[in-house]
C-alpha cells in the first residue's frame, strides 16, 4: 500500500500533516510508516488502519485513523479527536503481541 493520509489531496499535503501530527503527540518521524497495527489490550484483541475507523472499543466513535507512530515502547494512534487535531493520541502497547504492518 501506497503511503497516504486521509483527507489529503497530495503526497504533499499527506507527508506535511503527518509531520504535523508527529510533531503534535510528540512522536518521531521514521522513514517506515505504520499502515495497520494490531495489538492486544485488557485481554482482547485490537486492530486498526490507516484511513478506516478505529475499533469502537477504543470509545472515540466513528473517527478514521489518520497516523499511527512507533514510540519505542508504544504505539500513538491519531483520529481527528485524538491526536490529529485536539486531544491525546491513543496508546497501545507495544510487546510480543503488537504487529505493524508498514506502507510500501
Amino acid at each position: 500500500m501506497k503511503f497516504f493520509v486521509p483527507m489529503a489531496e497530495s503526497e504533499k499535503e499527506a507527508g506535511e500533516a503527518y509531520q504535523g501530527f508527529a510533531k503534535f503527540v510528540n512522536a518521531p518521524i521514521s522513514d517506515k510508516k505504520i499502515w495497520k497495527l494490531r495489538w492486544r489490550h485488557d485481554k482482547e484483541n485490537m486492530e486498526c488502519e490507516v484511513g478506516k475507523s478505529i475499533p469502537a472499543n477504543c470509545q472515540t466513535g466513528n473517527e478514521p485513523v489518520l497516523a499511527i507512530f512507533d514510540c519505542g515502547n508504544l504505539y500513538k494512534i491519531c483520529t481527528p479527536n485524538r491526536g490529529g487535531i485536539r486531544g491525546e493520541p491513543i496508546l497501545a502497547g507495544k510487546n510480543h503481541d503488537s504487529f505493524a504492518t508498514y506502507f510500501d
